[in-house]
């Protein structure tokens, strides 16, 4: 799945005249805006906004929102509807760029509006976009539509018969009636020394109140299915989650959400060179169904998690993953690992990290922020338990994120290499986070801030 809308920022800056006031005030809006489908000039195309106004001195929302109608050659304008906060008031900023084919630049990039209150005027004011300072970052961060992908293009499993390979197709979610958490595992083992592969995997359940639940299921021999993972009772397939262990038994659907999200550079799933890989095949999804446990019923809907994919040598000598649904289709994910591989055992966790946000990946290329490139700066991560760190930046954006696993939500279980060495991870899927992001204007400035309490999944693991 990929995105299939138009999505742009735009900055402009002018002023305003208050009712009341006799000086014109500086204005700033900096806008996000997100059409459906491709904008056409010869259409009329309906976008949401979202965004910050500031007016010096009186308002600073951070959270304004509205609707943009772009319809340049239909009904020659382009229309601005935006309510924001001013002092407690809520006001609508309503204006248009009509546009002129003898005037295109400057009826494109000049906006007068008026202000209301319930219907009253209470000021009006003229916007320029600054075409020196802002077209190249307006043209730069365009982003249109792809064609979608099919959805199980990246569930089809990678093991292609050689030894020594594991695969994983996991999805965590957050039950948002109970604060429960859910952790389904499915697992391929393809040992070192040849032996036939097999399959194996467990589910847990983090209550709100209590300890985590869990069962184990396999090993059994693996048969290979063309779409996702089979196992006696228990199938990953697209857009389904079935299976029963023990006293547990489960029936998911999954609906996806957002585009694929490559943790690990994009390339490493299309050629295993790194010691493993590891991706979601949607940045988010919604599941429904219910999943029975020791201790009682599940019932959920619309319970907001994700699938992920790791293919692989095996485990890490040390790691520490985050899913964080961050609101709004916003995610991040982290993966933060040192390798078991000769020479790269001695180096500090390389950080993989991926913000997805207001429709756009942060950073770009994943890989030079890991290691560092050009100035770009790096993320590094402290790993720890019960919290852990991570933290860098890259070009003009920096970011913390603190991860909290609370030791008596947090349920320890062992894994085999293919080679036959152990591994314990520590996971827990009613972690708490808080992220800040901060971006650079001659200091850094706060640009946005999440906190989840009990709604983030994490897990540290060691030898």
């Amino acid at each position: 799945m990929t995105s299939r809308e138009t999505v742009f920022k735009e900055t402009m800056l002018g002023h305003v005249r208050l009712a009341g006031e006799e000086a014109d005030r500086p204005v700033r809006l900096d806008l996000s805006v997100r059409a459906d489908g491709v904008m056409l000039p010869h259409r009329t195309t309906q976008a949401r906004l979202t965004g910050r106004v500031r007016i010096a001195g009186r308002a600073d929302d951070p959270e304004a929102v509205g609707e943009l109608e772009i319809s340049p050659l239909a009904r020659r304008r382009i229309r601005y509807r935006i309510t924001f906060a001013l002092e407690g008031r809520q006001l609508l900023l309503d204006g248009w760029k009509s546009v002129s084919l003898k005037r295109p630049v400057s009826s494109m990039t000049v906006l007068p509006y008026t202000l209301y209150e319930n219907g009253e005027r209470v000021g009006d004011g003229t916007l320029r976009f600054p075409l020196a300072t802002g077209l190249l970052p307006f043209l730069a961060g365009f982003r249109f539509p792809r064609a979608a992908e099919p959805a199980d293009r990246y569930l089809a499993p990678r093991w292609d018969g050689r030894p020594g390979r594991t695969e994983v197709w996991y999805t965590t979610l957050t039950d948002p009636a109970t604060g429960s958490g859910i952790w389904l595992h499915h697992e391929v083992v393809a040992p070192s020394d040849g032996s036939p592969a097999y399959a194996h995997g467990w589910t847990a359940v983090f209550p709100k109140d209590g300890p985590a639940e869990h069962v184990r299921f396999g090993p059994t021999p693996w048969k290979g299915p063309t779409h996702g993972f089979t196992a006696e009772d228990i199938r990953a397939a697209p857009g389904r989650l079935t299976g029963s262990a023990g006293s547990f038994s489960w029936a998911l659907t999954e609906e996806p959400q957002g585009p694929p999200l490559h943790t690990f550079p994009r390339w490493s799933w299309r050629r295993p060179w790194l010691p493993a890989s590891h991706m979601l095949p949607a940045a988010r999804a919604r599941y429904s169904g219910t999943v029975r446990h020791d201790s009682g019923e599940l019932r959920l809907t619309r319970a907001p998690g994700a699938s992920a994919r790791i293919y692989g040598h095996g485990n890490a000598r040390r790691w520490a993953w985050l899913h964080a649904d961050l609101g709004d289709g916003d995610v991040l994910e982290i993966v933060a690992a040192v390798s078991m591989r000769r020479g790269l055992d001695r180096l500090p966790p390389l950080v993989f990290l991926r913000l997805h946000r207001n429709g756009r990946t942060w950073p770009r290329r994943v890989e030079r922020a890991a290691v560092g490139w050009a100035g770009l700066g790096r993320f590094r991560a402290d790993i720890g338990l019960p919290q852990w760190r991570v933290e860098g930046r890259v070009g003009l954006r920096r970011i913390r994120v603190t991860v909290t696993q609370p030791p008596e939500g947090t349920l320890a279980l062992d894994y085999t290499d293919p080679d036959g060495s152990p591994a314990v991870c520590r996971n827990s899927e009613r972690a708490d986070a808080v992220v800040r992001l901060e971006r650079w204007w001659g200091r850094w400035r706060p640009e946005a801030a999440w906190r989840l309490s009990g709604t983030a999944h994490a897990e540290v693991g060691d030898r």
